[in-house]
């Protein structure tokens, strides 16, 4: 798996951090070991660009993803994912750390669930329905909460 990182954005982020999550969730996810996903940080600016020019909407975003071949998960675990492009998915630091504060959750762990929201949407979940919001979230959560029983930066267990 590639996961290419570049930081854009002018302010510090645990790039290593975000870079071994995205090749969990991408693991986690059975998206082809070849697979190849980037990762950008951009400032305010460029994201709020980036998200006139693309969606339509003024000022910045949190996340936008975008995809390259449309590959997805498989199926099954009897089918072979495919290989390719996975896509871009752009996270904007500056807003990360206001909706951090806003929803109770350090920086890094507003990146995580950020970066991970927008893997999904790279391989076709959606949230504009109930029903599409229920699947997205619920695997989002579950990747989270895989990620947080193996990360190489858990704190350890204190001994009682």
């Amino acid at each position: 798996m590639t996961v290419d990182i570049n930081n854009e954005s002018g302010l510090e982020a645990d790039s290593t951090g975000l870079v071994r999550l995205a090749t969990f969730a991408l693991d986690q996810l059975r998206i082809h070991p070849q697979a190849e996903l980037s990762i950008l940080l951009v400032d305010e600016a460029t994201m709020s660009a980036y998200h006139e020019k693309y969606m339509g909407e003024p000022g910045p975003t949190d996340v936008l993803s975008f995809p390259m071949d449309e590959l997805r998960p498989p199926d099954d675990d009897e089918d072979e994912p495919p290989a390719g492009m996975l896509g871009d998915v752009v996270l904007c630091p500056a807003v990360t750390d206001a909706q951090a504060r806003e929803h109770g959750r350090t920086s890094q762990a507003e990146a995580e669930y950020l970066l991970v929201h927008g893997i999904l949407h790279l391989l076709g979940y959606d949230h504009a329905d109930e029903a599409e919001h229920a699947e997205m979230f619920g695997l989002k959560d579950k990747v989270l909460a895989a990620w947080d029983a193996v990360r190489p930066d858990r704190p350890e267990p204190v001994a009682r």
